[in-house]
């Protein structure tokens, strides 16, 4: 088995663009926050944000998370380039260091090399609870490390269009906020007050509530809600969260199948991203999604008197080669290729 290091060092300008890119929208937002105040927003501003806000989160749900990380289906060229391109304008990292991010955090869930477990910070009581709530929320970003994507995204940097994606990041970033000035200006028959309007809104504010919902999944459903299956580790459902972040929120149940691409598993819970990606799956876009079957989600669920469904033996290791290993194996048996129904 390959060898090599999980982590690799940030240099201080990645650091610095890191702290400009969760300050920035922050300011912008409190801006917004006065503008709406004083009456300055209009309904345009925020239809505009409003599809941004979904189509960009699609790219980060739908491509980000479940296609890149976890290859729960299959899609055409044109739309793996889309959905890359669409969840790099979220601003949370490129394509490549985002997946090889999550990977590690599902390869040691809640375990030391977890990068974002909010229950690995010293500290009891609420002192605990609240330093475990800010380091899994968005401390860790100002860490001095980041995952190797080297160990954990092999497939992705021998992926020639991933990796020109990756590397025109800026420009994705860029394009996040020209776009929505754009359509700004265009629908307001070209008014440059407009376009800026709609570039604060569906750019900078939208990205800003964006990195809150996507760092919620990290935080909130790692602490709060509902866990109906027995697994190892500490992930939980949370409606609220699941609301915001377009179905990511069913957090628990994507821990106990990581390789579906259903996360909202009861008919219940809304799920946004499957629906759409059940959309590519009937367009021809996308096939071999795959889901657990209802035996499959059945056999896996909590039974009365579990108290402890934590696994005692350390996560399995991930090699260079086969980064995506240590979790398809252990959940080959529980995942199987959807059903056309």
């Amino acid at each position: 088995m390959t060898t090599t290091t999980t982590t690799t060092r940030i240099s201080k300008v990645e650091r610095r663009i890191t702290v400009v890119a969760v300050v920035l929208p922050f300011l912008a937002f409190l801006v917004a926050l006065w503008l709406l105040w004083g009456g300055a927003v209009t309904g345009r501003d925020l239809a505009i944000l409003a599809v941004m806000y979904v189509l960009v989160g699609f790219g980060v749900t739908i491509g980000f998370h479940r296609l890149f990380t976890h290859r729960s289906f299959e899609a055409k060229p044109w739309l793996r380039a889309t959905l890359a391109a669409l969840g790099s304008m979220s601003v949370q990292g490129a394509v490549i260091h985002w997946v090889a991010d999550h990977r590690k955090h599902h390869a040691f869930t809640d375990e030391e090399g977890d990068p974002h477990s909010p229950h690995l910070q010293e500290g009891t009581g609420w002192r605990g609870v609240l330093s475990g709530l800010w380091h899994s929320h968005m401390g860790w970003l100002f860490g001095g490390e980041r995952s190797s994507a080297k160990r954990f995204a092999p497939d992705l940097r021998k992926d020639p269009m991933i990796r020109r994606i990756d590397r025109l990041f800026p420009l994705w970033v860029t394009l996040g906020l020209v776009i929505p000035f754009v359509a700004g200006l265009a629908l307001s028959g070209g008014e440059l007050v407009a376009g800026l309007t709609a570039a604060l809104w569906a750019g900078l504010v939208r990205v800003f509530l964006q990195h809150h919902a996507t760092w919620s999944v990290n935080s909130i459903c790692h602490m709060y809600g509902k866990q109906p299956f027995a697994i190892k580790d500490e992930s939980r459902n949370n409606w609220a969260v699941a609301l915001v972040s377009l179905g990511e929120g069913w957090h628990h149940s994507h821990h106990a199948f990581p390789t579906s691409a259903r996360h909202g598993l009861d008919k219940t819970q809304l799920d946004p991203s499957y629906a759409v990606i059940r959309l590519f799956e009937r367009l021809g876009w996308a096939w071999n999604v795959k889901n657990p079957r209802e035996d499959q989600i059945e056999a896996k669920l909590r039974q009365p008197g579990d108290t402890d469904a934590r696994a005692t033996e350390p996560p399995p290791p991930v090699d260079e080669d086969h980064a995506m290993e240590a979790e398809e194996s252990s959940d080959r048996e529980v995942v199987g290729t959807a059903t056309r129904s």
